[in-house]
C-alpha cells in the first residue's frame, strides 16, 4: 500500500508542477523514476519514451502507467496514472469556471509567456537527453537526420505530416535495416 501512495505521490507531483505537456515532463519522469527512485533504468526510460510516444495516449501519461505497472502490477499502474491524471483535471476544473476572468489578466498573460519559453527548454533538454543516449551508430543517426530534415522542410513548405508518419517510416527503416543485418549475418544476433 506504501508503494501505491508513493506511485500516486510522485506521479502527482509531477503532473501538479509541469506545465507544456508530455515532452517537458519526460526530464521530471526521468529524474524521479530513474535517478531518485530508481524504479527503471536508463535504457528502460530510452525505450519506454519511444514506446511512449508510438502508442495512443498522452506520452507522460503512457510512461507512468508503465512504471506503475512494473512496480506494482495493475494497481500501479492505475496510482501512478491517476497520480499524474488528476492534478490537471482538478486545475482544468477551477479555470473553467474562471476562464474569461483568467485569461483576461495582464499578470496571468505575463506569467504564461514566460511559462511558454520555460516550456520550449524543458523539450529541448527531453530531446538532448535522449539524443545523448541513442547509439552512436549508422542506422540510428541516418534515421534521426531524414526524420530531421524531413521534418524541416515540412515546416519551411508548411506541408502538413502526422508525426505518426515519421514514426512508422522510423519503424519500417529499423525493420528493413534488421532483416537485412540478419540475413548478411545468417541468421546470427549482433
Amino acid at each position: 500500500m506504501k508503494l501505491l501512495f508513493e506511485l500516486f505521490l510522485q506521479f502527482a507531483k509531477i503532473g501538479l508542477f509541469t506545465f507544456g505537456g508530455g515532452y517537458a515532463m519526460l526530464p521530471l519522469i526521468e529524474r524521479t523514476c530513474v535517478e531518485q527512485k530508481q524504479w527503471i533504468s536508463e535504457e528502460e526510460m530510452l525505450t519506454l519514451t519511444v514506446v511512449a510516444e508510438s502508442t495512443p495516449g498522452p506520452v507522460a501519461i503512457n510512461c507512468a502507467t508503465y512504471v506503475g505497472n512494473k512496480q506494482k502490477g495493475i494497481a500501479g499502474a492505475v496510482a501512478a496514472t491517476l497520480g499524474m491524471i488528476i492534478p490537471s483535471f482538478v486545475i482544468i476544473l477551477i479555470l473553467s469556471f474562471f476562464f474569461d476572468a483568467f485569461i483576461k489578466n495582464r499578470y496571468v498573460a505575463a506569467a504564461f509567456k514566460g511559462i511558454k519559453v520555460a516550456v520550449g527548454i524543458l523539450i529541448i533538454d527531453a530531446a538532448v537527453r535522449l539524443f545523448k543516449k541513442l547509439p552512436k551508430k549508422v542506422l540510428p543517426m541516418v534515421i534521426l537526420c531524414a526524420a530531421g530534415i524531413a521534418m524541416l522542410l515540412f515546416d519551411i513548405f508548411a506541408v502538413k505530416i502526422s508525426s505518426v508518419v515519421l514514426l512508422l517510416a522510423g519503424a519500417l527503416i529499423g525493420i528493413t535495416a534488421y532483416a537485412i543485418t540478419k540475413r548478411k549475418t545468417g541468421g546470427k544476433e549482433e
